[in-house]
């Protein structure tokens, strides 16, 4: 899984240290647009969906920060990403942090953009409201296939009084817009305590497949893998990643911490477990790197934003016949 493209490598340690050059998503070039890559890298560092613990808009930066760590190869399913692919960041989606209507709308012309230069969008949030102005740039054929790992569903309808847009309502909309299709949408990881009963009863009404934590652990691994597979089935899929997923001893940055989640060793292996499918785009969010002095959790977002690379660049080499 490594046969070489034009692609550029980062560099190696006898060409320019780690902690050297200015911060790019894992020392990648900076490029202007999309026009030349199979898989652009990007940043969304916007928290305007944010109802409770702010700060993830400061997650693009620290993951650039933390990439620096990614090697080029991933010894565990044997790709070399960027020896498949030609990847580069292409910088961050332009936001408005005082307008949650016009912050959806720069963000979806953003990926708009990529989309429309062929290119594969991978990025870093921000918080999970910005998935789904993703989603309307990429789903203009119609609804993709959704692999959702998180603690929360993020279905409920609307917050204070009757708004519709916060990171706790994207793939509610999303079902709305017929952006997802909700009988090949997986929810892996969801726990915590309720407000109400129902709050999983849009989620589950539509069809979609979610997976508490409990039964998580009651099937194992290898089995919740298999049924995320099942599920999204041969058709084109989007992966989205909120650390909240992980149990807070792993990601304490975040927002909405909830105690009792997946492991990042068993992230990691569940992302590498989507290898086949035909992954068109992914983003990991909701790293708020202001409740983690330690930098963990950006290393946590940078590590799944390679996890998720290795499989997208496999995706992207299969379907040019590699």
């Amino acid at each position: 899984m490594s046969e070489e493209t034009d692609s550029v490598q980062p560099p190696n340690l006898d060409a320019l240290p780690r902690f050297a050059g200015i911060a790019t998503f894992m020392r990648l070039p900076l490029v202007d647009d999309a026009d030349a890559l199979d898989i652009a890298l990007s940043g969304v560092p916007w928290d305007g969906g944010t109802t409770n613990r702010p700060g993830a808009r400061h997650g693009p930066r620290e993951i650039r920060n933390a990439s620096s760590l990614i090697r080029r190869i991933n010894p565990a399913n044997g790709i070399a990403p960027f020896a498949l692919c030609r990847v580069a960041d292409v910088g961050d989606a332009p936001v408005n942090p005082v307008d949650v209507m016009d912050s959806l709308t720069r963000v979806q012309g953003f990926f708009a953009r990529i989309i429309a230069a062929g290119a594969v969008p991978l990025s870093a949030g921000g918080d999970h409201l910005v998935t789904l102005p993703i989603l309307r740039a990429l789903a203009t054929g119609g609804p993709v296939g959704l692999v959702h790992f998180d603690a929360h569903s993020d279905t409920w309808d609307t917050y204070f009084g009757g708004y519709r847009y916060t990171h706790g309502t994207p793939f509610r909309r999303a079902v709305e817009e017929h952006l997802i299709d909700p009988r090949r949408t997986i929810q892996i990881g969801i726990r915590g305590s309720l407000y109400d009963e129902g709050e999983l009863d849009f989620a589950l009404e539509q069809g979609m497949r979610v997976v508490r934590i409990e039964e998580f652990y009651d099937l194992g691994l290898d089995a919740v893998v298999a049924e995320a597979r099942r599920i999204v089935g041969d058709g084109p899929t989007y992966v989205s990643f909120d650390v909240d997923g992980l149990d807070p001893v792993y990601a304490p940055g975040t927002g909405t911490p909830e105690v009792g989640g997946f492991t990042t060793h068993e992230a990691q292996r569940m992302i590498r477990g989507l290898a086949g499918l035909d992954l068109v785009g992914a983003d990991v969010v909701e790293v708020a790197p202001p409740f983690d002095p330690s930098g963990n959790t950006a290393l946590v977002g940078a590590t799944m934003m390679f996890e998720l690379l290795c499989v997208l660049a496999d995706a992207a080499h299969r379907r040019r016949g590699g």
